[in-house]
């Protein structure tokens, strides 16, 4: 097959069937995973990223270059989960930036792209790592400008760049060591080659076996929760749409705009762009509030739907909370400070609840939120300065990403890593300080809380110089592997004596859903004799994949 350029429609195919290729081998790269534990979500997070930019492009209308790359762009920024997703929508972002406006893409533009991609995605990473999905990129970008005059055909040159890529991956594990002990590659790099593949299967006009529809894996409707009564539902109709902006809008512009929306309904995200803006508001008039979206520019992906009709949807998490709060275009004046945290597990959510957290975002391990899933937790949060705690090393590059997205609040990122991090820093807000001085409080607490997480393993592996069994109770705590064992509280107690440090002074142990709060008290006794100087605490964590979490500080 000789094709000497790449054009919209092809592209669009490419992007599709690369989604499908990962969609199908996700469940594969989530086992790459360094520690065997059964949580692994890279493949998971970059399938969720890629299938919400395929979401925009089967709603565009006709496939020019200019609207796929803005629906790649965008789709996958707003669709962005953990950091494997987070690196692969700027990834998209850098390539499309320079095709975007083109007719065609021929060799010497996709090398351009490629390094743009790669610059993009590098300075998305506040402390790029090599052995990762970076390297594999930046190394597919260098062979790609290599090749660029070596009177190659298009579909020869782009097989040489993915494979190039594949022998740079197959290298991962000597950049890292830690993938060569597991005995893996990089999970993000195994994915972003899955992807090129199926990109490169669509150019030569193969079909992905068994491949799912992408728009139905990737759309989801917003309904009332089962059981919710229709006539309760102040705003009926759930409207979404963006618009192509004719002009830059100001900020003043923006905020104008989004004072309209609060007067017309709520459950409002208004998410600006430099050429668009993403719209979603609950309302009972939704021709009134096209009217005047119109006045910015044309509209894309309208999509209204009765939520009065349709009983099975979902309520957006805290409408009731946010419809207090409204009433006919009157908005209460915003407080000082509001707090945003992300958990997996009913306990979890009921302590941060409890400690006057305006959203829970239920997440963590598998599950990592996306950019847009925290846009809007801040945009149901009526304050002036939000801290957000990701409480995950894998949700903190997605919730800087929503940080710079939102203008109209200051949105202070905590980079707390565990739930217990998480528990402790917002414990030590005051609310006679500033946020300045509660932000450096906070992060000086979290480097004083040392957390581990038992559960078991999924598979034999080699870490750590520790041999690894299937079905082994194993910790992993905040720099690696704690314990390895055959019960939950041999290891349990064995984690402690790791994270042990002359001055702790509190044990906090968090059960989850598989370990009863009779085990947990008991593991409790335990602790209480072996460290009689430190307060040892049990509460319900009620997280999935975890026996306990485990906290000294």
């Amino acid at each position: 097959m000789s094709v000497k350029a790449l054009n919209a429609e092809l592209l669009a195919r490419m992007v599709i069937a690369g989604a499908q290729n990962l969609d199908l081998k996700k469940d594969w790269i989530n086992e790459l995973n360094v520690f065997p534990v059964p949580d692994g979500d890279t493949g998971t997070n970059m399938t969720m990223t890629i299938m919400s930019a395929v979401k925009e492009i089967n709603t565009l209308p006709d496939i020019n270059m200019n609207d796929l790359c803005k629906a790649v762009s965008s789709g996958s920024l707003r669709g962005a989960r953990g950091n494997s997703g987070v690196i692969l929508s700027q990834l998209f972002r850098g390539f499309t930036k320079t095709v975007r406006g083109k007719e065609e893409i021929d060799i010497p533009l996709i090398a351009n792209a490629c390094e743009r991609a790669v610059e993009t995605a590098y300075k998305a990473v506040i402390k790029p790592k090599e052995g990762t999905i970076l390297t594999v990129a930046k190394g597919m970008a260098d062979i790609a400008r290599k090749l660029e005059n070596n009177q190659m055909q298009l579909d020869e040159y782009i097989f040489s760049v993915i494979n190039y890529g594949k022998d740079v991956l197959a290298r991962t594990p000597d950049m890292l060591p830690v993938l060569k002990e597991a005995g893996v590659v990089d999970s993000g790099g195994q994915g972003l080659i899955v992807i090129l593949e199926g990109a490169y299967d669509a150019l030569m006009g193969k079909e992905i076996q068994g491949a799912a529809a992408a728009d139905n894996k990737a759309s989801a409707v917003e309904t009332p929760a089962a059981g919710q009564d229709a006539e309760a539902i102040r705003f009926g109709y759930c409207t979404e749409f963006i618009i192509d902006l004719t002009n830059p809008v100001s900020e003043s512009e923006v905020t104008s705009f989004r004072k309209y929306l609060e007067s017309m309904g709520d459950s409002i995200v208004l998410v600006p762009d430099p050429e668009l803006i993403k719209v979603h508001v609950h309302t009972n008039d939704p021709g009134k509030v096209i009217t005047r979206a119109l006045t910015f520019g044309s509209l894309s992906s309208i999509k209204i739907d009765n939520m009065r009709l349709e009983h099975q949807e979902k309520v957006i998490r805290d409408s009731e909370r946010t419809a207090k709060l409204q009433k006919i275009g009157i908005i209460e004046p915003p407080k000082q400070m509001g707090f945003i945290s992300v958990c997996a597990g009913e306990g979890f959510s009921e302590i941060f609840k409890g400690l006057n957290v305006d959203v829970v975002i239920e997440g963590g391990q598998t599950m990592n939120p996306s950019t847009e899933d925290l846009l809007n937790a801040i945009d149901q949060v009526n304050a002036e300065n939000v801290f957000l705690y990701p409480n995950n090393k894998n949700i903190i590059m997605a919730a800087n990403q929503a940080r710079e997205l939102v203008q109209e609040k200051n949105i202070v990122v905590i980079p707390t890593t565990t739930v217990p991090q998480g528990i402790s820093a917002i414990l030590c807000y005051d609310p006679e300080s500033t946020v300045e001085e509660n932000q450096e409080a906070m992060k000086q607490m979290i480097t004083r809380v040392r957390t581990g997480e038992v559960t078991y393993a999924v598979r034999d592996t080699h870490i750590d110089n520790v041999e690894i069994h299937q079905g082994d109770i194993m910790s992993v705590g905040d720099d690696g592997l704690l314990s390895v064992g055959t019960e939950i509280q041999d290891v349990a107690v064995a984690s402690v004596e790791h994270m042990m440090f002359s001055e702790a002074e509190l044990i906090s142990i968090y059960y989850g859903k598989d370990f009863s709060e009779e085990n947990a008290s008991r593991l409790a006794e335990i602790l209480s004799e072996k460290y009689p100087e430190c307060d040892v605490e049990v509460e319900n964590g009620g997280q999935p994949v975890y026996y306990c979490i485990l906290a000294v500080e």
